[in-house]
């Protein structure tokens, strides 16, 4: 007679669904020592219940699991009812009974996504105390308004917008420039927990260079409206904004060796010259910075974001996304040059992503593509000086336009050393 072989796939699942159980179990249990209540399931009646949701999913399918998820429901308001003479019952305990139940279900499934679940179920109810500390002593209530309002721009807002070319010449998408407002708002999200966290001597220069990497001229933007709403983070706020530009010579970098090696040779001096200039000048506000008194250091970081700046921002890049369209109409066959400019006026990476492509295909000389790409880095300097104007700070506009010249005048010298050098 044949041995009947164990089906392995199910008792991996049970497996699953047991080890949830005792994970968030455990946690619960020690919850209990703490604090002793009639409502409160330990670690044998969360084990039990994972392992009803995944058996009664085997044995019943769903019909089965609903009949056993509503009777847990059932048990655990009973259980509250009963945990009602104590000054806070809560329902924490409850809701992650009948959690406990569809993930233990969804181990047959999917275990891998049902282990996940547990750890971080386990992890947010054994985290308690942070989460209440850092919500209620932690958290302002201008931050907690200015969470839900990026919250509500990213998944309510954005989804609703048509993502299609609209306008005058086909110009607009609505998509895409709210994404830059969400883009906007998150950058001032992570510069004001940046400050909270390392405070105003490296918050502010540490998230605009890291902003850059995602849209310097959406950082500089957020600098500029930070820099208006707390006027004593000037010094860190214009360091941000000159940094972010470190982060777009190093992108230029890393596109132009995966494009064309050749002409990242042609943009070698350029780029050195342009990205020191930037370091340097962004390093001189850095210091000032550092030398802030913990008094300044200490002050109040102000809300996160501001929406009024930030739909100021999209409104003006509709408008230069309209001119570069008809500058491209009007001059498209006119030459390399007006393109770029053109390009430059939205992305300084678009100019250099064309002209090496170019390159790359023959059409034209390494050393040909490095007049457009400077021109639509000039271009794209004009830009971020609309965009450091958004704020309406002449302090912090009168500290960041020079910066931003200069690392456009470097990048010119630098080509000209190049050329007259012969490299």
């Amino acid at each position: 007679m044949e041995a009947c072989p164990i089906p392995t796939e199910p008792i991996l699942n049970l497996a699953v669904a047991l080890g949830v159980g005792l994970l968030i179990g455990a946690e619960r249990e020690r919850r209990k020592q703490e604090r002793p209540s009639p409502s409160a399931a330990g670690i044998r009646t969360f084990t039990v219940a994972t392992l009803a949701g995944a058996v009664s999913l085997l044995v019943g399918g769903v019909v089965l699991l609903s009949v056993v998820t509503a009777a847990t429901a059932a048990f655990a308001a009973l259980a509250y009812w009963r945990a009602q003479g104590e000054d806070d019952p809560g329902l924490t305990t409850e809701a992650a009974l009948v959690l406990a139940v569809l993930v233990g279900a969804l181990a047959v499934p999917q275990p891998m996504i049902a282990a996940g679940v547990g750890v971080v179920v386990a992890i947010l109810l054994a985290a308690r105390t942070p989460l209440h500390h850092f919500v209620g002593s932690v958290l302002t209530g201008d931050e907690v308004r200015s969470g839900l309002m990026l919250a509500g721009a990213t998944l309510v807002v954005l989804p609703l917008l048509p993502d299609r070319p609209m306008g005058p010449y086909q110009a607009l998408n609505p998509r895409s420039i709210w994404l830059v407002v969400v883009l906007l708002l998150g950058i001032g999200a992570a510069g004001h927990v940046a400050i909270r966290t390392l405070g105003v001597r490296f918050g502010l220069p540490l998230a605009g260079l890291a902003a850059g990497f995602v849209s310097s001229t959406a950082a500089i933007g957020a600098m500029s409206a930070r820099a208006a709403k707390t006027p004593n983070l000037l010094a860190g706020a214009v360091a941000g904004a000159v940094l972010s530009t470190v982060a777009t010579i190093v992108q230029l970098a890393v596109l132009l060796a995966a494009l064309n090696t050749p002409t990242l040779r042609a943009m070698a001096a350029p780029l050195v010259c342009a990205g020191l200039a930037a370091a340097a000048y962004g390093a001189v506000f850095t210091l000032q910075a550092l030398r802030q008194p913990p008094a300044e250091e200490d002050a109040d970081a102000g809300e996160a974001f501001s929406l009024p700046t930030a739909l100021i921002f999209a409104a003006t890049l509709a408008v230069i996304l309209v001119i570069s369209a008809a500058l491209t109409a009007r001059f498209g066959g006119a030459g390399a040059a007006v393109g770029a400019a053109a390009a430059g006026l939205v992305d300084a990476h678009a100019a250099a992503i064309s002209m090496a492509s170019l390159a790359a295909a023959g059409s034209i000389d390494p050393r040909a593509a490095v007049l457009p790409i400077l021109v639509g880095l000039t271009t794209n300097t004009l830009s971020k000086t609309i965009f450091a104007m958004s704020g309406g700070q002449r302090a912090f506009v009168w500290r960041v336009v020079p910066g931003l010249v200069l690392v456009t005048a470097a990048a010119w010298a630098g080509a000209l050393i190049q050329t007259w050098l012969g490299w």
